[in-house]
């Protein structure tokens, strides 16, 4: 069954759409929309990093992505505006990883892939290093679930009850950095920060709890995926940004919804 390419690029939209979702609800929460901006350009960067060294392509992001989201809660803690901090690291990361792909010499990179995804092309071990990372994440986000509320909503509270903010803005960071890895072949470095932020955007006018947001939120970025896959497929269009467009008119439906019942109530 996985010979099919489009049934291995359903998977792999599927586990990448599945796992942003919850994820997206702390980015969401937390204001951290740049900060996973900042990580997945970086991505670029760990492309040509691991094209240079000869070694895997999800290695390499993986290992840029928590350099730079690492970095970024660093520096925000030395005084400097957060804002600032992520703008220059955004831009530096993807600009300096586009030249240094240019300088890869004997080495064919289609930039158009990285930057937008290439979720046709991907291929078994893709499917399994997203379904991998995805249930990686989900889980880890499953074990910290009440930890890292307590710390998204009141980091006095979190210490007061002997929770580490620290810790759990880690486990987040390492959170993001696994999803950037895995996604940068579905929807490109560019259109990562789509899937984190949309779909939990969407989810917000239907749900109550928190916990009834992340799942939504995973269920409209599964939904995103599959439609927006479906869609380039009938329409010809670029996979990725397609996706992305999907994802866009769930959220543009969740807010009318929402709209309707704050008129109504």
């Amino acid at each position: 069954m996985l010979d099919d390419f489009l049934v291995r690029a359903a998977l792999a939209g599927l586990g990448v759409g599945l796992a942003a979702g919850p994820l997206g609800c702390f980015v969401v929460w937390r204001r951290m929309a740049y900060f996973g901006d900042a990580t997945a350009h970086a991505a670029i960067l760990g492309v040509a990093l691991a094209l240079f060294f000869n070694v895997s392509v999800f290695a390499g992001v993986l290992v840029i992505s928590i350099l730079v989201a690492s970095l970024v809660s660093t520096l925000s803690g030395r005084g400097l505006g957060i804002d600032t901090v992520l703008g220059v690291l955004a831009h530096s990361a993807l600009a300096v990883g586009l030249v240094a792909v240019s300088f890869l010499e004997g080495v064919r990179v289609d930039l158009m892939a990285y930057l937008f995804g290439d979720i046709l092309a991907v291929s078994r071990m893709d499917v399994l290093l997203v379904w991998l990372g995805g249930a990686g994440v989900i889980g880890l986000l499953m074990w910290r679930w009440s930890a890292l509320l307590i710390a998204t909503l009141s980091p006095d509270l979190a210490q007061a009850g002997g929770i580490r903010p620290e810790r759990e803005q880690l486990i987040l960071t390492l959170a993001l950095a696994i999803v950037v890895a895995v996604a940068i072949k579905v929807v490109g470095a560019l259109l990562i920060a789509a899937m984190l932020i949309i779909p939990a955007a969407a989810a917000r006018p239907l749900a109550q709890t928190p916990g009834r947001m992340a799942l939504i939120a995973s269920a409209i970025g599964g939904l995103s995926a599959l439609g927006g896959l479906g869609a380039a497929w009938q329409f010809d269009t670029p996979a990725g940004p397609t996706i992305v467009c999907a994802a866009a008119l769930i959220f543009a439906a969740s807010a009318a919804v929402g709209l309707m019942r704050h008129r109504l109530g």
